[in-house]
């Protein structure tokens, strides 16, 4: 085996042809453009390598969260995260190029765009970002070729990993009914909760209530009662030895919706100090369309509203003795 032939090199290396020279109007830093964005693809696809991984082990009918498997997910996340810290670092790199140097070829791609990635709008989609929920839905497949937009509109058949996440809390191995000195869990809970609130935060005992204590279906919801109970318990209590890899996986996809939200944050402010308003070579409104996209597209927002219902951790309940005892290193 050589080195350039299992890498496939000469493939690679003689894959970036610029449409400026193809003009006879060579343009630099179009070389660098093209770059960065191949390797942008090449990190998704191994994003979406790790994802689909996760996806197969979450959809087994049982995960045993005492064996390899949670650490296998966990690992293979902490890769993800990794990744999407370089891909936001990589705008660093692209922002060396000015505004005019970019100019010199911008109008040659039209009407390619960076919009059109469909690996970008699988890797959305995989994580659990839904076509209803995509701002601006209507313009999200209409730039691509009629075979990716079948494609893509498929996808949302297809089982998420927000939706597996929630089926595993589902299943977490807590009892149906904790009891603390006699009282059940949730209320004891949300009166140490309650205690705990401001003047101005009194309305979330109310939605402490509806989330985790009156076990309604919530719309617009994709964790159930007894899965947001269970990550928010786990949350809570992540220092006792079984739960600390559930609390990583928890951690992990927070990190992901945050670093993925960081990068459409930094494209929005590169493209806004690029192009300044003029539209997107796809034809998107450019900076406006990023920045709905960049507050909309949160996946794991259900995990990420934890935080609004903890305490200290000295005014957490005590468990009972033999919950504790299962959820330690001899459980």
């Amino acid at each position: 085996m050589y080195y350039s032939s299992y890498l496939q090199l000469d493939k690679i290396l003689n894959a970036q042809e610029l449409e400026s020279d193809k003009r006879n109007q060579h343009a630099h830093d179009e070389m660098l453009f093209i770059v960065i964005h191949q390797a942008y693809e090449l990190w998704f696809k191994q994003v979406l390598f790790e994802v689909r991984s996760v996806h197969g082990i979450l959809s087994q009918p049982e995960i045993n969260d005492n064996s390899p498997e949670l650490a296998t997910i966990n690992r293979r996340l902490t890769r993800v995260v990794e990744i999407l810290k370089v891909l936001v670092h990589q705008i660093d790199i692209l922002e060396t190029m000015t505004p005019l140097d970019f100019l010199e070829f911008r109008d040659m791609l039209r009407p390619a765009s960076g919009f059109q990635s469909m690996q970008f709008k699988e890797l959305e989609a995989a994580l659990g970002l839904r076509m209803e929920q995509r701002h601006g839905r209507e313009y999200y497949t209409s730039q691509l070729t009629p075979d990716d937009k079948t494609r893509i509109e498929g996808l949302n058949a297809h089982q998420t990993i927000l939706e597996l996440v929630s089926a595993w809390l589902d299943r977490m191995p807590f009892d149906d009914h904790i009891s603390v000195e006699g009282k059940d869990f949730w209320a004891a809970y949300g009166d140490v909760y309650g205690s705990t609130l401001q003047e101005g935060e009194r309305e979330n005992r109310k939605v402490y209530e509806q989330l985790f204590t009156d076990g309604g279906v919530l719309e617009g919801r994709v964790f159930t009662q007894s899965a947001r109970r269970a990550a928010l318990f786990i949350t809570l209590y992540r220092d006792l030895p079984m739960l600390q890899n559930p609390y990583r996986l928890l951690n992990h996809l927070l990190e992901i919706d945050e670093l993925l939200a960081n990068w459409r944050w930094r494209h929005m402010n590169m493209v806004h100090r690029m192009v300044g308003m003029r539209m997107g070579t796809g034809g998107s409104s450019g900076k406006g369309y990023l920045r709905e996209a960049a507050i909309k597209h949160y996946v794991f927002g259900e995990i990420a509203e934890l935080t609004s219902f903890m305490v200290p951790r000295r005014l957490l309940p005590g468990l009972p003795e033999e919950l504790e005892s299962r959820l330690g290193f001899n459980g």
